[in-house]
């Protein structure tokens, strides 16, 4: 059976007005009432662990979904929340517990799974697609399909500040995500299912599956079109602002949500002191799978999507050692002082088409 998708203009997601006692205290009551957590890492076979030490402290709703997240956490990769994702299934509710992180990007994302190799640990993002490099095919991530909704995205930037010190953790990856002892990019088929099935219905695809944004020539920011009706809504879309504070980007970021003119999409502009970008554009549906996460996305030229600071580094650990970069070739400016690994991707932001229009309406 195919599955419309309904859609909506909502506004961003709050934290509803509750001690973390009271939080706790729901929470538990949802398990002592029959709903079933359901754990895909190690916490599987120990779920007590799992609710002994990360018990919720505060709580979420956006559209169907509720989100019970416990205190914010540092790891060597990452800093994150565990959270709770809670829907109504069929035979009640289903909790099931994931890892919220916020991406050096600034954009929060829910990890698809864990690969272990040896020493070194990497983050599961997300769905994945054919790329060729010359002549060959590989499998790259499509790591905007981890972010969570926009709505939200400033709810969690308001919590991760809550705590002045935040404990250090290294056994919630492990105990929350599905992991892999090989080198596994593609997620598996928990992540990717509601995907599938939300593809199946062509009513569902953002202009029919078409880009709604494209490069006529690979390299040549100014070549960028938008498709007709699909170009942010600057004068009328503007649905919030709001700030957050970066080291990386050197001071006050605002963020400017704001719908398509045909109200089909919507746009996160980050505006830094020295830098503008735009986070990948999201559908309006309102269903969202058991990872918190839209199942449905507008399909984008990846470039139009470069962040203010993107990978540009040297690799040593290859032989011979190779340059790794994230910014079209010839557009990488000087590196970050806060990160040597990236580099200022301003030279091509700043001829895109769309950008400079945003700077004509907001400075």
């Amino acid at each position: 059976m195919r599955h419309l998708t309904p859609t909506a203009v909502a506004a961003s997601a709050t934290l509803a007005p509750m001690s973390p006692a009271r939080v706790r205290a729901e929470f538990l009551r949802l398990l002592q009432d029959g709903g079933r957590l359901v754990c895909v890492g190690g916490a599987k076979r120990r779920p007590r662990a799992l609710l002994q030490a990360y018990l919720p402290r505060a709580r979420i709703g956006l559209f169907d979904t509720t989100f019970y997240l416990a205190n914010f956490r540092d790891n060597p990769a990452v800093r994150f929340f565990v959270a709770y994702v809670v829907q109504r299934a069929a035979r009640g509710w289903r909790i099931h517990p994931r890892i919220f992180y916020k991406d050096v990007s600034l954009v929060w994302r829910c990890a698809s799974h864990l690969v272990e190799a040896g020493d070194e640990t990497w983050i599961g993002k997300g769905d994945t697609v054919a790329e060729w490099r010359d002549g060959e095919e590989y499998e790259t991530s499509a790591e905007s399909t981890t972010d969570l909704p926009l709505e939200l995205q400033t709810v969690l930037d308001r919590l991760s500040r809550v705590s002045k010190r935040i404990p250090s953790d290294d056994r919630a990856l492990g105990l929350v995500l599905q992991t892999s002892r090989h080198d596994r990019i593609a997620p598996y088929a928990e992540f990717t299912r509601p995907r599938r099935l939300a593809a199946r219905e062509p009513r569902n695809l953002i202009h029919r599956g078409r880009p709604i944004a494209r490069l006529t020539r690979k390299n040549v920011p100014e070549s960028l079109v938008i498709a007709r009706g699909f170009e942010p809504d600057f004068a009328h879309g503007v649905v919030e602002t709001t700030s957050i504070r970066s080291h990386l980007y050197g001071g006050e970021v605002f963020k400017r949500r704001i719908l398509s003119t045909n109200r089909r999409v919507q746009y996160l502009f980050m505006q830094a002191p020295r830098h503008v970008w735009i986070v990948p554009p999201q559908a309006l549906t309102t269903g969202l799978s058991s990872f918190g996460l839209r199942t449905v996305e507008p399909v984008i030229d990846e470039d139009l999507c470069v962040p203010g600071f993107e990978y540009h580094f040297i690799d040593d650990s290859l032989d011979p050692p190779q340059l790794h970069s994230q910014i079209p070739p010839g557009f990488a400016g000087p590196a970050s002082t806060e990160d040597p690994s990236r580099a200022d991707a301003s030279a091509w932001l700043e001829r895109l088409p769309v950008i400079a229009a945003f700077r004509r309406h907001f400075g």
